[in-house]
């Protein structure tokens, strides 16, 4: 019986039979679609993705024609922190325009929270002029809503992560609340500075990584910056693929956004005047490579259905599909692209 490579989520190598990709596979997409109550993908998908999971060679790529876009996150920083070559944001941005061929950058800093960045607004905006000044892709400005640093003793709210085991739910979520409107302001603030610095947007990144009520400040900046300035492109990024629920009852709109995953996200994210989506599945590393993708794309491919707007798909280590390793295996990051390109419909990546 012949054996096909693929890999494990944390991506160690390992060899299985085409029974045991087709099980995954199908294992895989059941489990997307009981969790957000959404279609599993068809047979003639699964088999799509059988074919993408095993055909020959350590790179692939997609059909000509279906070619997608790329966005990043902390892109500008990403050639001297994981390269470890001494070199600023600007120059970063360059060599991936004009030597990788990326379609589009973002600049942030290293501390990428929109409440570091307050501080450091004036050598941010300076240093946006300058890349906008060398540079012809779009370049977003990126940070998160980190509501975390908002809490003592180095930011003004108490700590709901202390609250909450406590029982102090009403104290806690009353935190939350205070957060949210900390973060909105420092985001606008930010956002005003890139807009005159001419930044081409913003990057609002890993949105929910506090919890419901980061998303909910992510949507509330959203909506502030749209309105000031209609023209500035916003990319909304989330941090996982369901909301968590620290807070639990905050709503939008009046959607309750706990428990939301991307089908739903994404509605929310069009309605606040985001103009691309960046959606997230979280990588089980115990699980396999057939498995994992086949859930990531059950999801996007629910995703993509229900936008208006560009998905832009997280792929990276530990999410869309790719192991959670620090170097990912180019020969399943291309297959993760291409599947989710080709069956999931994403737009971008």
């Amino acid at each position: 019986m012949s054996k096909f490579f693929t890999r494990m989520g944390d991506g160690f190598g390992i060899y299985l039979s085409e029974e045991e990709i087709r099980a995954d596979i199908e294992e895989g997409t059941k489990d997307a679609a009981d969790r957000a109550q959404i279609p599993q993908l068809s047979k003639e998908e699964m088999d799509h993705l059988y074919d993408i999971v095993t055909m020959p060679g350590i790179v692939v790529g997609v059909e000509r024609g279906q070619e997608v876009v790329t966005t990043s996150d902390s892109g500008g920083c990403k050639i001297s922190y994981h390269c470890n070559i001494a070199i600023d944001r600007s120059t970063a941005i360059l060599i991936h325009e004009k030597v990788l061929g990326a379609d589009s950058l973002d600049l942030g800093h290293i501390d990428y929270s929109y409440k570091a960045v307050k501080s450091v607004l004036h050598d941010e905006a300076a240093m946006m002029e300058l890349t906008q000044l060398n540079s012809v892709i779009p370049v977003l400005y990126g940070s998160m809503p980190n509501l975390g640093l908002y809490t003592k003793p180095d930011g003004p709210v108490d700590n709901w992560a202390e609250l909450l085991p406590l029982g102090r739910i009403d104290e806690a979520r009353a935190a939350q609340e205070e957060a949210v409107e900390h973060a909105v302001k420092d985001i606008v603030y930010v956002a005003e500075g890139m807009y005159e610095a001419g930044a081409d947007g913003m990057n609002i990144d890993t949105s929910g990584a506090s919890g419901d009520a980061d998303v909910l400040a992510a949507l509330k900046a959203i909506e502030i910056i749209k309105q000031k300035f209609p023209d500035l492109g916003i990319e909304m990024g989330m941090a996982g693929e369901f909301i968590l629920g620290m807070h639990g009852k905050l709503e939008y709109d009046g959607v309750r956004l706990a428990g939301l995953y991307p089908h739903n996200q994404v509605k929310l994210a069009e309605k606040a005047g985001a103009n691309i989506f960046g959606a997230v599945v979280n990588t089980n590393s115990n699980m396999s490579f057939p498995w994992n993708i086949a859930r990531t794309v059950t999801f996007v491919k629910a995703c993509t259905e229900a936008a208006n707007i560009p998905v832009h798909v997280n792929v990276g280590m530990g999410v869309g599909g790719v192991p959670m390793c620090e170097v990912p295996p180019v020969d399943v990051v291309t297959r993760a692209d291409k599947a989710l390109i080709e069956i999931g419909k994403a737009d971008g990546l």
